[in-house]
C-alpha cells in the first residue's frame, strides 16, 4: 500500500512549470481560445479529463454544482480535456457544463505532469488559490468531501 501510495501521490511542483502554466492557451469547443492569465487572481480548480474516461465523466456532474455554488464566492473551474475537438463538442452537445472546458489535447498529459501526476493518469484535479499558488492536488475521480475541503482554501 505504502508503494502504491508513493507511486501515485502527487509530486512536488516545478516553479518554472507553474510560471508557464500562466502563459498557456488553449482552444475551446466555443468560444474560441482561452488563456489562462485571464483566471488568474481567484481560486481555481483544474480538472484534466476526456470523454474516453468513465470516472472523469462520473465526476463532472459533481465538478459543474461545485462551479454553480461557489462561483458567486469567486471560485473558477475549468475543465482541461486530453481529447480532440469533435469528442468533447459531442459530448458538451450532450451533457453541457457550466464552467469553461478547453482543449489540452494529448500535451494535457504532459502538462499534468508538470503539475505532479507523474503516472499520467486521469482525472487529475489541481487547485490554486487565488495568490496562484497550488493548494492542493488529486489523482483519481474527486468526491464530495474532497470539494467541501478545497472551497476553503481561497
Amino acid at each position: 500500500a505504502g508503494l502504491a501510495w508513493w507511486k501515485f501521490s502527487p509530486k512536488p511542483v516545478d516553479e518554472e512549470a507553474m510560471a508557464a502554466l500562466w502563459q498557456l492557451s488553449f482552444d475551446t469547443p466555443a468560444d474560441g481560445p482561452l488563456t489562462l492569465q485571464r483566471l488568474r487572481g481567484r481560486p481555481l480548480l483544474i480538472n484534466f479529463w476526456a470523454t474516453w474516461c468513465p470516472p472523469c465523466i462520473e465526476e463532472l456532474p459533481l465538478l459543474d454544482v461545485f462551479y454553480k455554488e461557489n462561483a458567486a464566492k469567486g471560485w473558477q473551474v475549468l475543465g482541461l480535456a486530453v481529447d480532440k475537438m469533435l469528442p468533447v463538442r459531442d459530448f458538451l452537445a450532450k451533457y453541457p457544463l457550466s464552467f469553461p472546458v478547453a482543449l489540452a489535447g494529448m500535451e494535457g498529459v504532459g502538462l499534468s505532469k508538470s503539475l505532479g501526476n507523474l503516472s499520467g493518469g486521469l482525472p487529475f484535479t489541481v487547485v490554486l488559490g487565488a495568490d496562484g499558488v497550488v493548494r492542493d492536488r488529486k489523482i483519481g475521480k474527486v468526491s464530495s468531501a474532497d470539494l467541501a475541503s478545497w472551497r476553503e482554501l481561497q
